[in-house]
């Protein structure tokens, strides 16, 4: 998938978590560095690759990008896997307990699971493309959905741009609509 459609993909989930559960107050900064931390979590699996949008960012990121490609073992391989997830996961959560005294009343706790939770959508949408995802490393199969290849996605080409992009919203849209009123409520009682 392209680096718009992990990003929606990822805003997606966040909602998608967030108002399916009850709503408590939550501070402005938590809500924001979270929606942040989700959106990174979204292309983080793509580390493993030198031009991902990530390393485009950074001035000396193609660099860098090639040095992380050699140790995570390539495109599609340790941080597109259940492992990978974990690695990251213990990672993220040692780098937000560093910067928690830091960061203040930002509720670290939220903002790793929205880390987490788009990185899990990153893992889920690369598998409806053709290359899959080797979720079981160090098993080295790359699952895919559906099982048959021809059937799935290919990367940046039509069927993505113009049915699974158009999809996402269509299911945000939806994802608000259907819980405007909590959505309403929630703002105007509980960010602080």
């Amino acid at each position: 998938m392209t680096g718009r459609t992990h990003d929606l993909a990822a805003a997606t989930l966040l909602f998608a978590v967030v108002l399916s559960q009850p709503l408590r107050p939550i501070a402005l900064s938590t809500a924001a560095i979270a929606l942040l931390a989700n959106q990174i979590g979204g292309i983080a699996p793509d580390i493993d690759q030198p031009t991902a949008p990530f390393w485009r960012n950074l001035p000396v990121g193609k660099l860098f990008g090639k040095v992380t490609q050699a140790v995570l073992g390539g495109h599609r391989f340790l941080s597109h896997s259940l492992l990978g997830f974990a690695i990251f996961g213990f990672a993220v959560k040692t780098l937000l307990a560093f910067l928690g005294p830091i960061l203040g009343q930002v509720d670290t706790g939220l903002v790793w699971w929205a880390f987490m939770i788009g990185m899990f959508s990153h893992l889920v949408m690369d598998s409806f493309t053709r290359e899959g995802v080797p979720w079981l490393l160090p098993v080295p199969y790359k699952f895919g959905f559906p099982p048959v290849k021809r059937f799935r996605v290919v990367t940046g080409k039509k069927f993505e741009s113009l049915i699974i992009f158009p999809g996402l919203i269509a299911i945000n849209a939806f994802i608000f609509s259907s819980n405007y009123e909590k959505i309403i409520t929630f703002t105007h009682a509980y960010i602080r």
